[in-house]
């Protein structure tokens, strides 16, 4: 594993739609979606749990509309590509038990009324759903503004499904991983992919040399551009040599575990909060978006290459308890500065969340896989930047210098 001296490697991974973790969260999401579509002010938050034959929805609902648990279950199962009773998983078969039940009146009471509508400050204020930190990151290390080993790492999970989904490969199953390492200079900018590895679920009788071959040429060399590849790129393809059980079958999923492929693949810091199957009164979702678009913005602007963005809320209360930014040596002036900057530029309470980037809408299922973050595919709005410019001028008016540029 030598690389130049004074480089570094950072891995990220990724997993397909046909992951057992990724299947709960495409439930978990598209229950919130059914609902949503109906009663835009739903209160929901969903789990999921899978195994051999079995899908499990539990959590909290309430909502105004009606929602057929079994049947958004199917559906998601069947559009996944689990529909047929050899890949050990099938949407026609597999059984569903639910267990839903209202959200607790304890909760819905700090939402509903804030601690500041209490205090008189304002009578419509809409409380966070749960105490929390949340974590938001840009980087202008690719055209997303996302860290490279995350993004390649979706690209080649986004392109397995692809080629299965077209029959370019028959061969695959729905179940997948894919981890890309990216070779890093001294100055933290991404040179090369070092490594690629793929691991994905295949007919029984598929030769490993084809599957190898066939990979290799139709998902990594289209996914990842070819100047970030050459002669000593290694690439692994199913290293155990047999990946024919998979999906529920050969292993357990569970919404809200893949959290780090979720977001920033490990480069940036994490809460802990998961999303899939929670509304928009969760922090946990709506506070992470805010701090993305935030960190994207910012970055966007020119006023950082890298910068990451914790908020912090307590539940019940609208505005956040802090707010931490740091740019890595990065900024074109002192993190506090623009921390500053971002407090009075932006509202960072849930109520002007929601209605700032519009949330309470069937949006969520498409996020549920391939990441909420770096999405040029979805049109998603913590994904615009439509706020650089207004932050430079900003910047400007305070003398942040290079704001201009």
């Amino acid at each position: 594993m030598s690389i130049s001296e004074g480089h570094t490697l950072f891995t990220s991974e990724s997993v397909t739609e046909g992951h057992p973790d990724k299947l709960c969260d495409q439930i978990a999401d598209a229950v919130l979606d059914d609902v949503l579509s109906r009663d835009p002010e739903s209160r929901v938050a969903v789990e999921v749990a899978a195994t051999t034959g079995l899908v499990f929805v539990l959590g909290e609902m309430s909502t105004k509309t009606y929602c057929d648990v079994q049947s958004v279950v199917r559906d998601t199962v069947r559009q996944v590509g689990y529909d047929n009773a050899r890949l050990g998983f099938d949407w026609e078969t597999c059984g569903t038990i639910t267990a839903l039940k209202e959200q607790s009146p304890d909760i819905a009471l700090g939402v509903d009324h804030a601690l500041e509508a209490k205090q008189g400050i304002d009578p419509d204020e809409l409380g966070a759903g749960d105490q929390g930190m949340m974590f938001g990151y840009a980087s202008d290390e690719t055209p997303e503004l996302m860290p490279m080993p995350i993004q390649l790492a979706h690209q080649v999970t986004r392109k397995l499904a692809e080629v299965r989904r077209a029959g370019d490969l028959p061969f695959l199953r729905p179940d997948g991983k894919s981890q890309v390492t990216v070779e890093y200079d001294a100055e933290r900018r991404p040179r090369r992919v070092h490594t690629v590895l793929v691991s994905t679920q295949h007919d029984p009788e598929v030769a490993p040399l084809e599957l190898e071959e066939g990979v290799r040429e139709l998902v990594i060399r289209d996914a990842i551009d070819a100047e970030l590849l050459d002669d000593e790129t290694r690439y692994l393809v199913n290293p155990t040599g047999r990946f024919v059980i998979g999906g529920p079958m050969g292993d357990s999923g569970l919404s809200g575990r893949k959290i780090i492929v979720d977001t920033y693949g490990g480069m940036a810091r994490h809460g802990g909060g998961s999303f899939s199957g929670k509304d928009p009164t969760k922090v946990d979702r709506s506070g992470a978006y805010m701090a993305r678009y935030v960190a994207k913005n910012l970055v966007a602007a020119g006023l950082a290459q890298r910068c990451e963005l914790q908020l912090a809320y307590a539940i019940g209360v609208a505005h956040p308890l802090s707010i931490n930014l740091q740019t890595f040596g990065t900024g074109v002036v002192a993190d506090a500065v623009l921390a500053d900057l971002v407090e009075r530029s932006f509202d960072l309470r849930p109520g002007a969340i929601i209605a700032g980037l519009d949330l309470r809408r069937p949006i969520y299922r498409p996020t549920a896989a391939y990441g909420h973050f770096g999405r040029s595919d979805l049109d998603l709005p913590w994904e615009r930047t439509d706020r650089a410019s207004a932050l430079r001028e900003a910047a400007s008016a305070v003398g942040v210098a290079g704001a201009s540029a």
